[in-house]
């Protein structure tokens, strides 16, 4: 998971915005609780996603290509082509070619 911590109407906002391109990550897959999904802030994986969230703030999680980095690290295939945290693919395609709205 990676999460952002947003205030409410950029929350809103930011949901509006990636529920349009649900192929390259899309809406956030949980809103509030980090605990509610299992996510437990203090432990960042390669220190990716905000650490702390702001009383005025709500956390907004999004699914990630780290999380089957990590499977695929733990699998040790012969050959495997990711990307690195926090550097996504580079396209010539138009963001209005991906969105679905």
């Amino acid at each position: 998971m990676t999460m952002r911590a947003f205030k409410p109407a950029d929350a809103i906002r930011a949901i509006q915005i990636t529920s349009r391109f649900p192929n390259v990550h899309g809406a956030p897959v949980h809103i509030g609780d980090p605990g509610r999904i299992g996510v437990d802030l203090s432990r960042r994986y390669q220190d990716v996603g905000d650490p702390e969230v702001a009383d005025d703030e709500l956390p907004v999680f999004w699914a990630c290509g780290l999380t089957p980095q990590l499977a695929v690290r733990n699998a040790k295939p012969p050959l495997c082509i990711t990307h690195a945290p926090s550097s996504m693919l580079i396209t010539d395609l138009r963001n209005a070619a991906l969105a679905v709205l």
